[in-house]
């Protein structure tokens, strides 16, 4: 039993049990309807249907025997627990139900004689499984679909009689119409079925539990267990999975509770885990995970101490592999169908241990299986031909403690032994870390991934695979040296050089060499010292020293492959990019400074520190440079014979300088790699290159440290002369400057800016040069960069005699000034027109190019010197205008062809004086009611916040379109400038659109003439004119009501008529009997034949009110003209 698959658990155990249902009669290879039958059945099974195993089977088809029932067990002594067939014979060969289908309609012609034929075909079923509980049942394939139940009497009848003639229940025998909905039919059948099935499950486990009376623990312990787990595997077959999972966990404790010693303890641990998995696998399906994962703990607790012959102490270790295999396994299983497993609890550490326990197989395999061993005779150990399972071949139903024939066990222990050989241990234990790795990876596990992925390389050396060893451990040094675990990446790369040397790869021989060597290593002097000689010898290109713990028959293939290497001649330069390693060259470049000006020399250092324990030569330095041109002088070869060398722990640095080029301003020049040249061209050349300006995996965290320390305590190691190497930082870049300007660029202005002004900026430039400054050209305007709808609302221009248009641009670029001699001033006037308010930026660039010498090179440097200035745009005044009626009053609405007042209010918001030029309306509908407009703002001065007002009489004239009662006013238009600006500065011009005015028409229009004043007891006159504005006859009705304030006469009541377009006069004398302001007698007018007027509308033109002066006060004219 002991071969290399022997551990795999059977496929039986493993599946999910499911009631077995034989089908005979059925033609599924030439008869059409039959195999439409069988394809319902199986074909496309869904999950929700009932779960059963269907087979078709002959009519005559031969079932297993059964054996004689026993009747008792007084004399039985059981050899051994659970017989190897016994599973798959009631999961494929016993059925549970067998089913005969025959093709026969209620009416068919020939019945009688089919009727005999059927029943003899359910005898000889009945026959072939004798002694059996099996049940049997009948369908009846029809071509027609049946009538409901009751109403066909011939089917009632003949039914009748068919099931006495076969001996069936009316409950065996069914219906199968071969109609559309055969599915629907067929899954009917199916749960018929599986209640047979389940009727014959309960019976078989009432038999088995029959047994038990008979039973004694003496000798019958075996059986117990045996019982238990049959009624247990019985009950999943009847799908109750609850009872089974009690069963199984009753047949685990009798299992353990057996007399356990060398000869039975392999059979004890085959069945503890066969019902441990089935156990686990309940609890899984249960959705009880917490429970699996106890019983799977409680198991492995119990088991791991029963190792059983020391001999085969290996088969322990396979063993307990396994069950870790498997519960990982089911484990895996659970969560694909929507288990949530999480970080600390998923199935790669039953892998891991699985994996763990196989490679102490291997170990104890080495141990016992000597290759030395006799060849013993040959002994079966298949498990195919066992009849229990967890028992010897050489042996099989041995029950006792000692062994029956001590020769024969130990040629089958040897026999073991041997088979053992050539398991392929490193395949086993390389596919059980690869599951644990796919599952940390998933859950998120980096360092558990990387420490399984260094064992799986090991494996593989160890199994002699070198490529894939190395491609593994490669992969993981990464995480290693970013993590810092300097004695675990000194052990791999060990391996790694290892397997380097047997494939005689020459590149990754050198790479581990040099990272063995380096800092980083945790290796002893004596080790580094062979290391060193070894890469030494590459470099000579020589072959090296076999690495120490190889295999001897490796050794010498890989000193022919190096022998074969060496001869190559094409193959003696090579390239190894170390930025990713941790080398035993450290190197770092610096450029002196961030920026240079053009007309500096630009200077960077490159600093090297080896760490290896002698002294280092190298024939080569060089720098590559962004801009290739300069590589040339960035470059330090060995003179001669004689090469550089690196003392250990010395830094050591290498000065470079070139003069970059003018049109190389503005730009960066970067480093793009160092390279370092070891050996020579007689030997073998090694190009070290770092990217950027050197540094390695560790040198970021070393320079941290350094900067941690320095803050720490203080700066006093100052004092050395020689660089500290941690504290030294990269500096991969530089910046190439323009040469500093010698010209000063003054600007004179007054903020804020004011809305729409040409604006006057005054630019003074002068040169403080020793030479003549060539080719000067400015530029100004509005920064770039700055918002977009800032550049559409700036213009500039350098013409300030006139308002510039919106075709001026927002910035004036390359405007020549000439040439500008030491000392020499230039004076420039821009003036700048802001349409918006708001800050803005202004630029003034003066650019011009100069003929100097850099280290004895003339160059021509291209000078420019920029002054920014932030100005405010505001506005300058505010304009409010406003309608009112000639009594002042504010108008919502304005009557056609009735005079009203326009106002207009200018308040200054400038912090500069301005002077108003003049002021004019642009009217659209309207007229003026005086002879000509003229402005009352000419030449008026506005201090900040002071207001300047004027006034309009306007008057709308009647429209022809009586439809539109909203119009447009016009335009309010006013020139202004600063008041400091100059006489011929141009007058801006601001426009300010009227708000639209909303126009009423009145049917009459009242107005009167009346005297300033009036007087105590002295008469005084008022006239008033009634104008009919509509095109009828008007009635008007008025009255005067009394006043307590005047006494008056004329008509106190009065009914006019009055024509269209036709005025009437009323004139009254008013009597004032009391001074002051008096409100004059009001005067009620009415509209007969206008219902839309009302007499308040009517009145608003009157005046309301008039000042009545005292009686008997003589006052001289001055006094009269001041009131």
């Amino acid at each position: 039993m002991m071969a290399g698959s022997q551990w795999e658990l059977p496929p039986e155990l493993c599946c999910r049990p499911m009631a077995f249902v034989a089908l005979t009669g059925l033609d599924v290879v030439y008869n059409a309807v039959h195999r439409a039958i069988w394809d319902a059945f199986c074909v496309n099974r869904r999950a929700d249907r009932v779960p059963i195993s269907f087979k078709v089977l002959p009519g005559d088809h031969e079932y297993p025997k059964c054996r004689t029932k026993r009747t008792s067990y007084e004399w039985y002594i059981p050899k051994g627990i659970l017989k190897t067939g016994w599973m798959h014979k009631h999961l494929n060969l016993v059925p549970a139900l067998v089913v005969l289908f025959y093709e026969l309609d209620w009416d068919d012609p020939t019945w009688k004689e089919k009727q005999s034929e059927c029943a003899t075909k359910v005898e000889i079923v009945r026959t072939s499984l004798q002694g059996r509980n099996t049940k049997v049942a009948v369908v009846l394939i029809q071509k027609k679909t049946p009538l409901p139940p009751g109403e066909d009497l011939v089917a009632s009848e003949r039914a009748a009689t068919l099931c006495n003639a076969c001996d069936l229940s009316g409950k065996s025998l069914f219906v199968l119409p071969h109609t559309d909905h055969l599915v629907g039919y067929i899954i009917r059948l199916e749960n018929a079925f599986y209640e047979h099935s389940q009727t014959y499950y309960y019976t078989e486990i009432r038999r088995v539990k029959s047994h038990k009376e008979f039973l004694n623990k003496t000798t019958h312990q075996l059986l117990f267990v045996r019982h238990q787990f049959k009624i247990a595997f019985f009950s999943e077959l009847k799908q109750d999975t609850q009872n089974a999972l009690k069963y199984y966990r009753t047949a685990y404790s009798l299992v353990h509770e057996l007399r356990a010693h060398e000869t039975n303890m392999l059979e004890i641990k085959t069945m503890a885990g066969f019902i441990n998995y089935k156990i686990c696998r309940l609890c899984f399906q249960h959705n009880t995970p917490l429970d699996a994962i106890a019983q799977f703990r409680k198991h492995i607790d119990l088991c791991k101490k029963k190792i059983g012959s020391a001999e085969l102490a290996f088969e322990h270790s396979a063993w307990m592999s396994k069950q870790f295999q498997s519960f990982g396994e089911l484990f895996d299983e659970a969560i694909k169908l929507g288990l949530t497993a999480i970080q600390t609890q998923n199935p790669g550490f039953y892998y891991q241990q699985a994996a763990c326990y196989s490679q102490d197989r291997k170990q104890l395999a080495q141990q016992l299986c000597q290759a030395s061993l006799p060849s013993p005779e040959p002994v079966d150990t298949q498990s195919g031909g066992l009849d229990f399972y967890g028992q010897r071949a050489w042996r099989q139903g041995h029950q006792s403690i000692d062994p029956p024939d001590a020769e024969k066990e130990k040629t089958g222990i040897l026999a073991q032994q041997m088979k053992e050989r050539d398991v392929p241990h490193s395949e086993l234990i390389i596919a059980l870390l690869s599951n644990a790795v796919a599952q940390f990876k998933k859950y998120k596990c980096p360092r558990m991934k990387s420490h399984l992925m260094v064992q799986m390389g090991e494996e593989y050396y160890h199994a002699k695979d070198y490529t894939k060893s190395l491609k593994l451990l490669d992969y993981v040094m990464c995480d290693y040296r970013t993590e810092r675990w300097w004695a675990l990446l000194s052990a791999i790369l060990t391996t790694a050089l290892r397997c380097a040397y047997l494939m005689a790869s020459v590149k990754d021989y050198i790479i581990y060499c040099m990272e063995l060597l380096g800092r980083a290593s945790t290796l002893k002097e004596e080790q580094k010292l062979r290391i060193e000689k070894n890469l030494l010898k590459v470099l000579k290109n020589e072959v090296p020293e076999a690495e120490p713990e190889c295999d001897p028959s490796s050794v010498t293939a890989a000193r022919s492959l190096w022998n074969d290497r060496m001869a190559l001649a094409g193959s003696n330069e090579l390239t190894i990019e170390v930025q990713d390693y941790i080398p035993f060259i450290q190197c770092k470049a610096r450029f002196h400074s961030p920026s240079f000006h053009v007309d500096q020399p630009v200077q960077l250092k490159v600093f090297l520190r080896a760490d290896c324990p002698h002294p280092v030569s190298f024939n080569k330095l060089s720098v590559s440079l962004s801009n290739q041109e300069y590589n040339q002088w960035c470059v330090v070869e060995s003179a001669g014979e004689e090469s550089m060398s690196l003392v250990p722990g010395k830094t050591q640095c290498y000065n470079f300088s070139f003069v970059a080029k003018t049109e190389d301003v503005g730009k960066k020049i970067e480093m793009t790699g160092v390279e370092v040249m070891l050996g020579s061209d007689s030997g073998r050349c090694v190009f070290l290159s770092w990217r950027g300006a050197g540094g390695d995996v560790a040198s970021t965290h070393e320079a941290l440290q350094a900067s941690r320390s320095s803050r720490r305590w203080g700066r006093g190691v100052q004092a050395r002369q020689e660089p500290d190497w941690d504290s030294l930082t990269l500096q991969p870049s530089t910046m190439v400057i323009s040469r500093v300007p010698k010209v000063s660029v003054q600007l004179s202005h007054q903020p804020p800016a004011l809305n729409n002004e040409m604006y006057c900026i005054n630019l003074t430039v002068q040169s403080q040069e020793e030479g003549v400054a060539k080719d000067v050209k400015l530029t100004a305007g509005l920064k770039p960069g700055q918002d977009a709808t800032l550049g559409q609302t700036t213009h500039v221009t350098l013409d300030g005699s006139k308002v510039c248009d919106d075709s001026a641009p927002a910035l004036l670029p390359d405007l020549p000034l000439g040439d500008l001699h030491p000392g020499q001033k230039l004076e420039i006037s821009v003036h700048v027109k802001c349409v918006s308010t708001g800050p803005r930026v202004f630029l003034f660039h003066v650019a011009y190019s100069i003929d100097t010498s850099v280290e004895g090179r003339q160059i021509v440097c291209k000078c420019h010197k920029d002054e920014t200035v932030t100005i405010e745009t505001v506005v300058p005044f505010e304009v409010s205008a406003k309608f009112v009626s000639t009594k002042f009053e504010q108008l919502d609405r304005l009557a056609v062809d009735i005079p009203f007042l326009l106002m207009t209010d200018i308040l200054s918001t400038s912090p500069w004086p301005l002077l108003l030029a003049s002021s004019s309306l642009q009217l659209l509908t309207m007229t003026s009611n005086t002879p000509q407009l003229q402005s009352q703002l000419q030449e008026v001065v506005l201090q900040t916040d002071e207001s300047a007002s004027e006034c309009f009489c306007l008057r709308v004239p009647p429209m022809n379109n009586n439809n539109n009662n909203t119009v447009a006013t016009g335009q309010y238009l006013i020139s202004w400038r600063r008041k400091s600006s100059g006489v011929d500065s141009p007058l801006i011009q601001t426009t300010v659109t009227l708000s639209h005015v909303i126009l009423e028409t009145v049917p009459l229009y009242i107005h009167a003439d009346l005297p300033s004043f009036g007087r105590v007891r002295e008469s005084l006159s008022v006239r008033y004119h009634i104008e009919n504005r509509t095109s009828l006859v008007q009635e008007v009705e008025m009255a005067v009501e009394p006043s307590d304030a005047f006494m008056f006469s004329g008509l106190k009541q009065v009914r006019l008529r009055i024509l269209p377009g036709s005025e009437q006069q009323m004139l009254y004398n008013y009597y004032p009997l009391m001074a002051g302001y008096q409100t004059l007698p009001q005067l009620n007018i009415s509209l007969p034949r206008c219902l839309t007027a009302n007499t308040h509308s009517l009145r608003r033109f009157l005046p309301q009110r008039i000042f009545v002066k005292p009686q008997g006060r003589q006052l001289d004219e001055a006094s009269i003209a001041a009131a």
